[in-house]
């Protein structure tokens, strides 16, 4: 049980068919069709190591047991550099010393910027929508109708600009202050995750 509530935490996503998702959406429309994706959104740029930073979401595991996850990080990975080149994204989490590893692949929508993640569960839309490809990310995924917003760094610490935008873009999209969790600075248990050489768990 204590393993599938940090499986929660640290992916933030269920999966299913986009079809799905088209016959269950709400007559009022999208929410997540009215966040705009990162103009010009390149996908070369964004590829790289990114470092989770805060999540905001209305997910219940979250406000009892974010601060039991250390060191989360995730790497995106490209084959083409169009804007609707598919992105791998591995996501990478310690855990009672070893490196857990969960993979997915987030496949491109028509607009640039935004992607579908599908699998075994019901669908999620994803969408960058702000990034300088240097610093940070804001990522917005929806699921049930029902948005989380999650920021990114490419170092585990971000400037106060940016995560007080941050923190704006969330109640923007609807989302109470106490929903946003900043995870605990990376500490040593992390450090499973970023020795050369380590061959990390597949999930």
């Amino acid at each position: 049980m204590a393993h599938t509530v940090v499986l929660l935490i640290v992916s933030g996503l269920l999966f299913a068919s986009p079809s799905y998702a088209q016959r269950n959406r709400s007559p009022l429309g999208n929410p997540i069709d009215k966040i705009r994706a990162q103009a010009d959104f390149d996908p070369s740029q964004f590829a790289g190591k990114w470092h989770l930073v805060a999540v905001a979401s209305e997910c219940a595991h979250l406000s009892d047991s974010y601060r039991k996850v250390d060191g989360v990080s995730i790497v995106i990975s490209i084959n083409e550099t169009t804007p609707q080149s598919p992105m791998w994204v591995s996501t990478f989490y310690p855990k009672a010393g070893e490196c857990w590893h969960i993979k997915q692949i987030y496949t491109p929508a028509k607009t640039p910027g935004r992607f579908y993640l599908t699998g075994r569960g019901l669908p999620v839309d994803v969408v960058v929508g702000e990034t300088d490809y240097s610093s940070y990310a804001i990522i917005f995924y929806q699921k049930f109708q029902k948005i989380t917003v999650k920021i990114y760094g490419r170092t585990p610490q971000l400037s106060d600009s940016i995560t007080d935008k941050f923190d704006q873009l969330v109640v923007d999209v609807g989302l109470n202050e106490d929903l946003t969790y900043y995870f605990r600075a990376y500490g040593p248990s992390s450090h499973a995750c970023h020795f050369a050489g380590v061959s990390p768990r597949r999930l």
